[in-house]
C-alpha cells in the first residue's frame, strides 16, 4: 500500500515538521511493516510552468515526424516572446495548455535543461510527458495535455503536486484494514496521539423501496449490498489533476472518471466498489453462485469458464462480474466517443455503484482459482470493514455529482444479513501475564478504546471489537494490540533459565562424534531436503519387493515428482555430487547424517486437534503411533582423488575401500564392531559390494552397504564413474556399541607379532577369515592386519593366500614366546575349523 504523507495528512494534522522518514519509524513501532519512503521531485529544480501552444510546424525532412512549436509561457521566461521548442510527441494540438520546462532547470534522473540546436533548430525548452517529470503512467502514452481553465505561466510543480513523500507499507494479512488511507491514519493518529478525521463519518440517506433492485440468493458469501444511482452525468468530464495525482501516487493508473472515482474511494476507504453502465444492465441486479459450464468475458477481455462455488453478480442475462474480484466486460464503463458528424459526445451519463461486502474465503478462492489477483480481491480477502459500504456508497455519489454534474437518485438499497457484534472476553490483566509487563487496566482499557474497541467491565473485560478489524478474535489478539502500542521496543529482555542437569543425549552426541569423524578424514556435510520420488528409487537400481520401495506419501507436497518421505540419504547425495561435479568440483567427499521414514506395518491417520487446550496423553500418544519409524543413518558419497598427487607422492582415486572405511569411522565412533562381507544389492556394483554388520544382543545384524556403485545408477544420475557411497542404520550401529569410545591407553609392556600366511578358498572372504582368527586368539589378540593377498598357480585352482599380522600383547606383563606362539596356532586352528584354512606352506 502506497500512502502520499500529503494525502495522510487530510485526515490527521500530523507535526509540520514531521517528515516521511519520521512517520515511518512511528508507525513501524506501532506494528506497521513500512518498507521504504519514496521521495517524489527530489531531483526537479528550476522552471516548471504552464504553457499555451501558439503555433505547431510539421518539420518533414526528417526520417520521424518533428514539430517545431511556438509556446506562450508568460513572464515565466522573462521576456513575455514565445519559447521556442522541438518536440516529437504528436498528442497534443495548436491552442492546448502544456507543462513546459524552460532552460536552466534539472528533472528528475539529472536531466538538465539548456537551449541547443536540434533538427536545425533551435530548442529552448522542453514539452514535458508524465514520465519525464516522474509521474508514472497516466495513460496518456504523450505529453502532458492539461485543462484549459489553467492560467499560462502558473507554477506547474505545485499544480502537479510533484514534489511529496510517500510511505510504501508491506501489509500483512491480518491488517487489511492497512490497506486504506482511513486504516493507515488511524494508526498514524495513535501513533501521534492526535484526534483522526475519519472520512467515513458521513451523512447516509437510509434504505428506501425506491433504489435499484437486487436480490442476494447466497446472505452467506454476500452479506452487505449496497446500490445507488447518479444519472446525468458529463460523458466529457475528466478527472481533475488532484485525483488523477493521488492515484498514481498511490501506484494506480487514471482511467476516465467513474473509474477513477471508485478506485480513489477504495484507496480512501478501504472499501472496493464497482461503476456499471446502468443503460447496459438489465433487470435486477443479483448475487448468487456460478453454474456449471456459465462464462464470462471480464474487463481484462478473457473469457473465463466459471466454478459452481465462485460469487458472481449477474443481471437477466446471466453473470455480469466476478463478486469481489473483476467486473464483466459487457456492463463496462463506457469510452467517451466523438460523433464524426454532429460532433456530438457519447459516453456513460448514467451508473450504478455497488458497495459491496462478500465472504474472504470464498473471494480468496477465486482470486486464486482463475489467477486473478487484483486491489479488490486483494481487501476482500484480508477483511473489508462490512458497514463501510454505505458510506463508500455515500462518498462515490458525492464525487460523482461535484465532478461530473450528474444528480444523485433519491433511491437507497441495501440488502443486510443481520448479525451481532463480535465481542471477546478478557481478564484485564491478561496483556501483563503475555508481556511479562504490569499495564494496569486504565492502559489496557486506553489502548483497545484507540484502536476502536468498546470496552466495558472490571477486572473481567468484554471488550466489543470494532467492524474493521477481523483479526480480533481471542484474548491473546486484544493482548497484542496493547503490546504493540506500547511498545515492543519496552518490553523487558530476559535470559531463559535452563534446568539444570540437562545436556544432549546419547544420540545427539554420537551424532556429532560421527559428523566430526567423517569432517575430519575430509568429508563436507551436505544437507538436503528429505523428500524422495519413485523415479530416484528406480535410479538406484532397487528391487521391485526391496522394503525401501515402501514409502510414506504427503498429503500436501511441494513437488509432485518428490511426493514422499526418503527411505535412503543416497538420492539427495547423488543429487549433490552431480551438481558439484557439474560446477568444476571433480574431487567430492559428502557426507550426510538425517532421519529417514519407513511406512508402520499398520499405517494408521493421525487425529486433527484442536488448539484450544492442550491435547490428553493418550491424544499424543495416538499421534506417537501414527507416525513412521524414523531411524537416523549416516551415508557417503566419493568420486575423483581420495587424496592428490604431489611431492609427497602419487595419490590415489576414491574407491571401494574409502567408502568400507568411512563405515569404520562410525563404528569406531559408537563402539561398536564392524563386519565386512562381500555381497550383492542394489545401486552397487556386483563384485566390489560389501554388507556390514554388527552384533546386537547376540545376533549378526546387517546394518548397511558400501562399496563402488554400479555403472547403471552412475550414468542414470549422471555421476562420475567408479563414484562410490557408503550407507549405514546410525541407531542399530548405536545398539551394537558401548556408548562413548574410550581412549586408547599406551602400554608400557612390549608388543609380539606374529604373521600367518592362510591358505582358502577364493569365494571365502578376507573378513571371514579374520573373524575366525579373532575368535580362536583370544583377549592377547590387540589388532590383527590384512597385508598380503596372492593368487597362482602352485596354490592349485580355486585357492587364494592371505597373509596377516596379528599383534599380541598381555596389559600386566610381558608375554613369552611360547605364550604368543600357543595364541597364534589356536588363532589358526580357528581359522581351519570355520573357514577351512590351512598354513601355507605346511
Amino acid at each position: 500500500m502506497r500512502v502520499p504523507l500529503s494525502w495522510l495528512r487530510e485526515y490527521v494534522d500530523l507535526p509540520a515538521t514531521a517528515t516521511g522518514r519520521d512517520v515511518q519509524a512511528k508507525l513501524i513501532a506501532a506494528g506497521l511493516e513500512v518498507e521504504s519512503v519514496e521521495q517524489l521531485g527530489a531531483g526537479l529544480t528550476g522552471p516548471l510552468v504552464v504553457g499555451r501552444v501558439l503555433s505547431i510546424e510539421e518539420l518533414t525532412e526528417f526520417k520521424k515526424p518533428i514539430r517545431f512549436c511556438l509556446v506562450d509561457v508568460g513572464d515565466a521566461n522573462g521576456t513575455g516572446e514565445p519559447q521556442e521548442i522541438v518536440c516529437g510527441a504528436r498528442n497534443f494540438a495548436v491552442g492546448d495548455k502544456v507543462v513546459v520546462v524552460l532552460p536552466g532547470a534539472e528533472l528528475p534522473g539529472g536531466f538538465k535543461i539548456s537551449e541547443r540546436k536540434t533538427y536545425g533548430r533551435v530548442s529552448r525548452g522542453m514539452i514535458c510527458s508524465s514520465g519525464e517529470l516522474g509521474m508514472g503512467d497516466d495513460g496518456s502514452g504523450g505529453i502532458i495535455v492539461l485543462p484549459p481553465e489553467h492560467e499560462v505561466g502558473t507554477d506547474a510543480v505545485e499544480l502537479l503536486e510533484l514534489r511529496d513523500e510517500v510511505l510504501d507499507i508491506a501489509v500483512t494479512p491480518d491488517r487489511g484494514y492497512a490497506l486504506s488511507l482511513r486504516g493507515v491514519a488511524r494508526e498514524a493518529a495513535t501513533a501521534y496521539g492526535l484526534p483522526l478525521r475519519d472520512p467515513a463519518l458521513l451523512d447516509v440517506p437510509g434504505p428506501n423501496a425506491d433504489g435499484y433492485p437486487v436480490e442476494v440468493a447466497d446472505p452467506v458469501g454476500c452479506d452487505r449490498f449496497t446500490a445507488r444511482t447518479v444519472v446525468g452525468l458529463n460523458p466529457e468530464a475528466r478527472s481533475p489533476i488532484w485525483l488523477q495525482r493521488r492515484l498514481q501516487k498511490a501506484g494506480m493508473r487514471p482511467i476516465s472518471l467513474a473509474v477513477d472515482i471508485t478506485n480513489y474511494v477504495m484507496l480512501e476507504l478501504g472499501q472496493p466498489l464497482h461503476a456499471y453502465d446502468r443503460s447496459l444492465v438489465e433487470g435486477p441486479i443479483g448475487v448468487r453462485r456460478a453454474q456449471p459450464g456459465e462464462k464470462i468475458t471480464t474487463l481484462d477481455g478473457v473469457q473465463r469458464v466459471l466454478d459452481p462455488e465462485d460469487l458472481v453478480i449477474t443481471d437477466d442475462r446471466g453473470p455480469i462480474g466476478l463478486a469481489g474480484v473483476m467486473g464483466g466486460a459487457h456492463t463496462e464503463i463506457a469510452d467517451t466517443v466523438v460523433d464524426a458528424e454532429t460532433g456530438q459526445v457519447r459516453g456513460t451519463s448514467d451508473v450504478v455503484v455497488e458497495a459491496a461486502h462478500f465472504d474472504p474465503a470464498a473471494i480468496a478462492r477465486t482470486a486464486r482459482r482463475h489467477k486473478l489477483s487484483s486491489e479488490a480481491s486483494r481487501r476482500f480477502e484480508r477483511g473489508v470493514d462490512p458497514l463501510a459500504g454505505a458510506a463508500a456508497a455515500q462518498r462515490t455519489v458525492d464525487l460523482l455529482v461535484l465532478l461530473a454534474g450528474g444528480t444523485a437518485e433519491p433511491g437507497v438499497t441495501q440488502v443486510i444479513s443481520p448479525s451481532a457484534p463480535r465481542t471477546v472476553t478478557m481478564r484485564a490483566d491478561h496483556p501483563d501475564q503475555v508481556a511479562g509487563v504490569a499495564y494496569g487496566r486504565e492502559t489496557v482499557v486506553r489502548r483497545l478504546q484507540e484502536v476502536g474497541c468498546d470496552v466495558y467491565g472490571q477486572d473481567e473485560l468484554v471488550v466489543t471489537v470494532p467492524s474493521w478489524r477481523p483479526d480480533l478474535a481471542a484474548p491473546n489478539d486484544l493482548a497484542e494490540e496493547v503490546i504493540r502500542l506500547e511498545g515492543y521496543e519496552n518490553l523487558p529482555s530476559r535470559l531463559p533459565r535452563p534446568t539444570s542437569g540437562r545436556g544432549l543425549t546419547e544420540r545427539q552426541r554420537l551424532h556429532r562424534r560421527v559428523g566430526r569423524a567423517l569432517a575430519g578424514e575430509g568429508y563436507v556435510e551436505a544437507l538436503n531436503y528429505p523428500f524422495v520420488g519413485p523415479s530416484a528409487l528406480d535410479r538406484l537400481d532397487l528391487p521391485a519387493d526391496d522394503p525401501n520401495r515402501r514409502l510414506v506419501t504427503l498429503v500436501n507436497p511441494l513437488s509432485d515428482e518428490e511426493p514422499a518421505l526418503r527411505t535412503t540419504l543416497l538420492p539427495g547425495l547423488l543429487g549433490a555430487l552431480r551438481r558439484n561435479d557439474g560446477r568444476g568440483s571433480h574431487d567430492l567427499a559428502l557426507f550426510e547424517t538425517g532421519l529417514v521414514f519407513h511406512p508402520t506395518a499398520e499405517p494408521r491417520r493421525a487425529a486433527a486437534l484442536g488448539v484450544d487446550r492442550r491435547p490428553f496423553d493418550e491424544e499424543l500418544a495416538g499421534l506417537d503411533a501414527a507416525l513412521p519409524d524414523q531411524p537416523r543413518h549416516v551415508a557417503v558419497v566419493l568420486a575423483g582423488a581420495r587424496e592428490q598427487a604431489g611431492w609427497w607422492g602419487k595419490g590415489h582415486p576414491a574407491d571401494w575401500a574409502d567408502a568400507v572405511q568411512a563405515a569404520r569411522t562410525v563404528a569406531r565412533e559408537a563402539g561398536a564392531e564392524l563386519t565386512v562381507e562381500q555381497a550383492q544389492y542394489g545401486p552397487w556394483h556386483p563384485g566390489r559390494c560389501a554388507e556390514l554388520f554388527v552384533v546386537i544382543d547376540g545376533v549378526k545384524t546387517s546394518v548397511g552397504h558400501a562399496g563402488e556403485l554400479h555403472p547403471r545408477v552412475t550414468k542414470a544420475f549422471g555421476l562420475p564413474a567408479r563414484s562410490s557411497a557408503m550407507e549405514l542404520d546410525l541407531d542399530l550401529v548405536a545398539r551394537a556399541g558401548e556408548g562413548a569410545p574410550v581412549a586408547p591407553r599406551i602400554s608400557t609392556f612390549p608388543v609380539a607379532t606374529q604373521d600367518v600366511a592362510l591358505v582358502v578358498d577364493a569365494h571365502v572372504p578376507a573378513a571371514f577369515v579374520e573373524h575366525a582368527l579373532r575368535l580362536g586368539a583370544g583377549e592377547l589378540l590387540e589388532s590383527i592386519r590384512l597385508f598380503d593377498v596372492f593368487t597362482g598357480e602352485q596354490l592349485g585352482e580355486g585357492k587364494k593366500s592371505l597373509a596377516y599380522a596379528l599383534r599380541f600383547r598381555a596389559p600386566d606383563r610381558t608375554l613369552t614366546v611360547e605364550e604368543a606362539t600357543a595364541a597364534r596356532d589356536a588363532a589358526v586352528a580357528s581359522a581351519a575349523e570355520h573357514a577351512g584354512a590351512t598354513l601355507r606352506g605346511a
